[in-house]
């Protein structure tokens, strides 16, 4: 994954950069590492974003109400 991915799937679920650190327990200033210093980001990181974005998918899907439409 690169930072740029990194971003577009925290903009996509709505997050900001802390809340990913609050959600999985990284320090702060680890995805600036990634970010400034070429550390590479895990493994682990794009999945993890990928199973929350399936997460965000489902509850569209089957929890909110559908708008009302014209019809009704």
């Amino acid at each position: 994954m690169t930072i740029e991915e990194f971003d577009a799937a925290l903009s996509a679920l709505g997050w900001k950069v802390a809340d990913f650190c609050r959600a999985t327990g990284l320090h702060r200033n680890t995805p600036s590492r990634w970010r400034t210093e070429g550390v590479p980001i895990p493994e682990w990181v794009p999945k993890h974003l990928g199973l929350l974005q399936d997460v965000q998918r489902l509850h569209a899907a089957y929890l909110v109400p559908p708008s009302p439409t014209a019809a009704d």
